[in-house]
């Protein structure tokens, strides 16, 4: 399910709610999100090995304060250590998190951190909506550039309902996925700048030149129909 959303527009440090419509607060959706995320997190534990001293930066946190939101913030036991980005000025997330370093970043993709800044930089669920795949490029050859260690996660196209719509099935073809949100007035989504469906290949592209990456299956454990993809570069 819908992880960690990065809103794309400038200044609008709530508008990525829209990330969560079709898990709204203690619903059944919600607590399925919640459950996905608790096993992004453990892979996230079992191929990065952060200590206590793992400096960490997390891409893309959410202003929406929920089960389903923010799930390192949540639950990492050193929180001192992570340092936040996002577009918004995340004023709900600095309050709640008063102990973890927020910056605001541009919608460039671009992140103002020196060269191997941080140990780990992770990001959930903000890959597929950065806009074009030239970015998304962009995005992680930049977390490569600020960190030794990469750990990024993104839903899977071809689990059985489509994350951010609730589109059952339709969504394996583009053309379907256009009909069905259409015929749901949710058009918005089938468009590149604000969602990218999201495959093992399309995440392989994405790889900085020169980077070995392993991407594997992680969330909802469905085998080739599992909810979420992760990317490791080490």
């Amino acid at each position: 399910m819908a992880t960690d959303t990065l809103d794309l527009t400038p200044g609008a440090s709530l508008r990525d709610e829209k990330y969560y419509e079709v898990a709204p607060p203690s619903s059944l959706a919600e607590r399925v999100v919640a459950v996905a995320r608790d096993r992004i997190h453990a892979d996230f534990l079992r191929l990065c090995r952060p200590g206590p001293e793992t400096t960490i930066l997390d891409v893309g946190v959410s202003d929406v304060l929920n089960d389903a939101a923010n799930v390192l913030e949540r639950t990492y036991p050193h929180r001192a250590n992570i340092t936040a980005v996002g577009l918004g000025s995340a004023e709900a997330f600095r309050e709640a998190y008063p102990e973890i370093a927020y910056r605001q970043v541009s919608d460039d993709c671009r992140l103002p951190f020196a060269d191997g800044s941080f140990d780990v930089a992770v990001s959930n669920a903000v890959l597929e909506h950065v806009g074009s795949r030239q970015n998304q490029r962009l995005m992680l050859a930049e977390m490569a550039r600020v960190a030794r260690s990469v750990f990024v996660t993104v839903p899977h196209r071809f689990f059985p309902i489509e994350h951010h719509t609730a589109v059952p099935f339709l969504h394996y073809t583009d053309a379907g996925f256009q009909l069905a949100c259409r015929l749901l007035g949710k058009s918005d989504w089938t468009q590149e700048q604000s969602l990218i469906l999201m495959t093992r290949r399309r995440l392989a592209e994405a790889v900085p030149p020169g980077r070995v990456a392993e991407i594997g299956r992680t969330g909802i454990p469905l085998g080739p129909f599992s909810s979420n993809l992760y990317l490791h570069i080490a």
